[in-house]
């Protein structure tokens, strides 16, 4: 038997499913130029693709056909040679929709694969967030802001050549830098994208994951009933209806926490996070009546807590706040935990208040993909430029 490559793409739903498609194709593609078959394919777990949640496309490739189909009869690769995250939030972990629990963005990495991620953070931060490994592996950053590239919108910013540059010179086994010009050229006529998939390609620098490395946590997980302990007919659980919080300060009972699913932690979906100005918040009820996903606990002081658990990130706190700055949504990458804020507040008010403040003065511009719509024109030259200059 010969030597199987296997890729995996994770991107978020619909946002960025075109950009996904383009990369897993073409490394398809720029391998059969060098003779070897291959398949790319798409895999949402146990429901269809979903807005923000994140989703999978696969690019397998034999050194021969008989290869290849053994490869096929899988599900999908137990094990990759890489994994390319085309959002950087990604790196906290993958829940695809309440199936298999949350799962590390580097779980099918084989010992000494790369992990590709397009950002603009630093090898450390990104380390810091993606859960530990036992054995080493290589991080690699494309530079870039996040590309929406979806289903309904794409925005040609060259996230997708310069990421198969990059596997170019990282598995040159699997596809060389020759091989894809040819397919670029064939497939998009554009010699600015040969040229952005050339600077990709002498751009590369990675960096030594060590098993000590990493968010030491244990994923959240749950076990899946066997087929044997399943009941007869369909019985769902309804959700119990919740309960009072205590006052961290004078452990006084009141509010209204509700409960929540037990079992699908909606944070993974979160490419930006609600930060509360308690301080200015005039309790208009607005931020809990419109959350599309009952995220926020109603505390004993009258406050609204944005439940880091459940809030999916969508903003729409943010915009029906009438305070202005009292609701700012902030890039995930800037968070390493889901614990309260309105915990925080109430513990450390001042040293709350400088905390929010650095927040928000260090927040990134941020195109997000639950509240615009358009083809984000506006952002495409900030691409090129990186694409250009790095």
């Amino acid at each position: 038997m010969g030597r199987l490559f296997a890729v995996e793409i994770i991107y978020r739903g619909i946002f960025q499913k075109t950009l996904a498609k383009n990369i897993s194709r073409g490394i398809v593609l720029a391998a059969h130029q060098a003779g070897k078959p291959g398949i790319s394919f798409g895999r949402y777990s146990d429901s269809p693709e979903r807005n923000g949640i994140p989703a999978k496309s696969f690019a397998i490739v034999g050194t021969d056909q008989e290869t290849l189909e053994r490869g096929m009869a899988k599900y999908e690769p137990k094990e990759v040679d890489i994994t390319i995250t085309v959002d950087d939030t990604l790196c906290k972990g993958v829940e695809s929709w309440a199936w298999y629990g949350l799962q590390p963005v580097n779980k099918l990495l084989k010992q000494g694969g790369t992990l590709i991620v397009t950002s603009r953070e630093t090898p450390e931060a990104l380390i810091s967030m993606a859960h530990r490994k036992e054995y080493p592996y290589q991080l690699c950053i494309v530079k870039g802001t996040v590309s929406f590239s979806g289903l309904w919108v794409y925005k040609d910013d060259h996230s997708d050549v310069r990421i198969l540059g990059t596997i170019a010179r990282i598995l040159p086994e699997l596809f060389t830098l020759d091989s894809l010009k040819k397919v670029i050229q064939d497939e998009w006529h554009d010699a600015v994208k040969v040229s952005s998939a050339e600077r990709a390609y002498e751009r590369f620098t990675s960096t030594t994951v060590r098993p000590n490395q990493g968010n030491p946590e244990t994923p959240y997980k749950f076990d899946l009933p066997k087929w044997h302990e399943m009941g007869e007919g369909v019985a769902i659980p309804s959700i119990p209806t919740g309960k009072q919080i205590e006052d961290p300060g004078t452990h006084a009972m009141g509010g209204y926490r509700p409960d929540r699913n037990p079992t699908f932690k909606k944070f993974s979906t979160r490419t930006m996070r609600p930060v509360v100005d308690f301080d200015t918040c005039i309790k208009c009820t607005l931020c809990w009546l419109q959350c599309p996903d009952t995220c926020f606990d109603v505390t004993p002081d009258g406050l609204y807590d944005a439940n880091m658990q459940a809030c999916c990130g969508c903003g729409v706190c943010e915009a029906v706040c009438p305070v202005p700055n009292c609701v700012t949504m902030i890039n995930e990458t800037e968070f390493r935990d889901n614990s309260s804020q309105w915990e925080a507040w109430k513990k450390d008010k001042s040293g709350y208040k400088t905390w929010l403040q650095q927040k928000i003065e260090s927040r990134p511009e941020r195109s997000h993909g639950f509240r615009y719509r358009g083809q984000y024109k506006e952002q495409i030259p900030e691409m090129l430029e990186i694409a250009r200059e790095g």
